[in-house]
């Protein structure tokens, strides 16, 4: 499941667990907000439990926005998940900003917007 919502300026979307849309719903689901906030900075946060379709996910809504050149960050408490979309991120040219907290993920994309 998606939801969304606008804080202090910035899109924070929030997987809330594995029973919401087919991972390729998710990265259209996220990518189609992104657009439509556009140049809004975009916040997706994760909860613990991470599944690799998820990242994928993540990352393919990532690809999906990058000609927006707005920011797209993603929190998760996760180590792994953490490192592994920064490996994605890095693969596909960077541009993925990874916390492991929601309110430090915001407050960044936040000042960056300022």
């Amino acid at each position: 499941m998606l939801s969304h919502a606008l804080e202090s300026g910035v899109l924070v979307l929030t997987v809330e667990d594995d029973s919401g849309p087919r991972d390729e719903d998710l990265a259209a689901l996220i990518s189609d907000l992104i657009h439509v906030h556009a140049p809004t900075p975009a916040v997706v946060v994760l909860g613990r439990a991470v599944t690799g379709a998820v990242i994928e996910a993540i990352a393919e809504a990532h690809h999906r926005c990058r000609h927006l050149r707005t920011l797209m960050s993603v929190a998760t408490p996760s180590a792994p998940a953490r490192r592994a979309l920064q490996g994605r991120a890095t693969a596909d040219g960077g541009g993925l900003v990874v916390h492991a907290r929601a309110d430090t993920a915001i407050a960044t994309a936040c000042a960056t917007a300022a």
